[in-house]
């Protein structure tokens, strides 16, 4: 005899299976990117991203800033996947979130969160969480005075994320022009790329933990960096004292919250705040001369920044992939979890 229970535990084994197999037939459309990609399927959704970036904004006015840094992150570890908006989960390999590159520095995952869950209702199961990172990143870089960008769409979105990519492929803060340029060549970028790249730093600030040793141990001399512009030293210095707390932040340049060219006119000032931003005009003439270009001309930077986030946004597709319902967690482990309160239920 099949008891109610049963036949409740059934049903619910079947609601888990259909979720499975229409997950299976999202990941068959077609691999092909298109900025008109969502058209049909979700016409709302650049409304959705834009009113809900300009809300963050609006609230923290660092979040753009965040949001094209969460972008970058994403992208130069296992490509532009969202791999690092998952969760660490003791079920899957050690994720990206912890990072030494990226912990206590990557923000804005709680905005992706809030867009995606938008999503779900009005277009479920539709819109990647990696196309959901590339159009917020868009969208902060436009809404503070940047290039408008039409981003090819309809990546998927990594089942896992790694650790050890993380460590691998993010380039650090305190990178020599040479460094740099291995990055950046190892995930298929070029120096231009890295130039242009680079200049995202218009907008946001950093921590004083990543910049200290340039003002009192450059090199491991005892001294600061010669490149430092003295009053901007003597002013970096009172921001971030010697033993001071690492934590404190500083705007990476004085149009903190505008997306433009003044980073680069900075560096030719000696006025770069990071290693790797400094480095891109003092130690080498190829850097140096894309630098004296971009601060020259606006117009130049606008066109190549935005050629090269494209290209970023297209490199090293992942093949492992799917439509994640929650950002956080791949849908595997989403219908797992869901699986007791199921239970649960069938028992009532």
């Amino acid at each position: 005899m099949v008891t109610a229970s049963r036949v409740a535990r059934i049903f619910a084994l079947c609601a888990v299976c259909a979720l499975t197999l229409s997950l299976l037939a999202a990941g068959l459309a077609s691999a092909q990117l298109v900025p008109e990609y969502y058209v049909q399927s979700c016409p709302k959704l650049v409304e959705t991203v834009n009113k809900h970036v300009d809300a963050a904004i609006k609230s923290d006015a660092r979040m753009a800033a965040s949001l094209l840094r969460l972008q970058f992150h994403d992208c130069f570890v296992q490509g532009c996947d969202a791999s690092i908006l998952l969760d660490d989960d003791s079920r899957l390999p050690l994720g990206e979130k912890t990072a030494n590159p990226n912990i206590n520095s990557v923000r804005g995952y709680e905005v992706i969160d809030v867009i995606k869950a938008e999503l779900e209702k009005i277009c479920p199961r539709t819109v990647s969480c990696a196309d959901i990172v590339t159009l917020a990143s868009s969208v902060s870089i436009q809404k503070t005075g940047g290039p408008q960008m039409y981003f090819p769409l309809g990546r998927k979105d990594s089942v896992t994320a790694s650790f050890s990519k993380a460590l691998e492929f993010l380039p650090g803060a305190n990178l020599t022009a040479t460094l740099l340029k291995a990055a950046f060549s190892k995930v298929g970028l070029n120096v231009k790329d890295l130039v242009t790249l680079s200049g995202g730093h218009t907008l946001g600030f950093s921590r004083c933990l990543l910049f200290s040793d340039r003002l009192y141990n450059y090199n491991g001399t005892g001294r600061a960096d010669p490149t430092l512009e003295p009053s901007f030293l003597a002013s970096l210095k009172q921001t971030c004292p010697q033993g001071g707390n690492g934590a404190v932040l500083k705007q990476l340049d004085t149009t903190v919250s505008k997306f433009d060219n003044q980073y680069y006119k900075e560096l030719i000032a000696f006025k770069g705040l990071l290693t790797t931003d400094e480095a891109l005009f003092t130690q080498a003439s190829d850097t140096k001369a894309l630098v004296q270009t971009y601060a020259k001309d606006q117009a130049k930077f606008f066109a190549d920044f935005s050629a090269s986030m494209i290209k970023m946004s297209l490199m090293k597709p992942t093949t492992n992939t799917e439509v994640r319902i929650n950002c956080r967690k791949p849908n595997s482990l989403l219908l797992q979890d869901t699986e007791p309160l199921i239970e649960l239920r069938s028992d009532i």
